[in-house]
C-alpha cells in the first residue's frame, strides 16, 4: 500500500495552498497614514505639552496630552475602520465606515461634555491640541497619498 504523503518515495506531496485574496492597493497607504498620524499625535503631546507646561503649567500640559490622545484615537478609528471594512462587500464597507464615523461623533460629544467643566483641564490647551491634531491628520493624509506610488488602474475584482 502506498503512503499518500510521498509520491514515488522521494518527495513529499502537500495539498495546494489556498489562494489568498490579493491586498488592495489602499492598504499600504492606510497603514502609513496610521503610522505617521500616531507619530504626529505623539509630537503634539511632547512639543505642545512642553509649551503648555511653560505657559499654563501642568494643567495645560495634561490638557494638551489629552487632546493629542483624542486626535490620535479619532485618526485611528477612521483608518482602522477602513482597513477592516475593505475585506467585505460594498454595503458592509459603507456600514462599517459610517458606523465608525458615528462612533467618533458620539465619542467626541461625550468627551467634550465630560471634560468641559473639569478643574484639571485647561480648555484652551485642549482645544488647540485638538485643532492641531485635526489639521495635522489632514496634512499627513495629503502627504502620504501624494508620496505613494499607486497604479493608475483599479484593483482587480476577485
Amino acid at each position: 500500500m502506498s503512503n499518500p504523503v510521498h509520491d514515488s518515495g522521494s518527495e513529499a506531496v502537500f495539498p495546494p495552498k489556498a489562494q489568498s485574496k490579493p491586498q488592495p492597493s489602499s492598504v499600504p497607504i492606510l497603514k502609513r497614514t496610521l503610522l505617521f498620524g500616531f507619530l504626529y499625535a505623539a509630537a503634539i503631546a511632547v512639543v505642545g505639552g512642553g509649551v503648555a507646561w511653560l505657559v499654563v503649567g501642568p494643567i495645560g500640559a495634561l490638557s494638551v496630552v489629552i487632546g493629542a490622545v483624542m486626535a490620535g484615537v479619532f485618526l485611528g478609528i477612521t483608518a482602522a475602520s477602513i482597513l477592516v471594512a475593505i475585506k467585505y462587500d460594498i454595503v458592509a464597507f459603507f456600514a462599517i465606515v459610517l458606523g465608525a464615523w458615528l462612533l467618533k461623533f458620539v465619542l467626541f460629544l461625550v468627551l467634550a461634555i465630560a471634560l468641559r467643566d473639569q478643574p484639571w483641564i485647561n480648555t484652551t490647551s485642549l482645544f488647540l491640541a485638538l485643532i492641531a491634531g485635526v489639521i495635522g491628520s489632514l496634512v499627513v493624509d495629503v502627504v502620504v497619498v501624494m508620496k505613494t506610488r499607486m497604479p493608475y488602474i483599479s484593483d482587480p475584482v476577485a
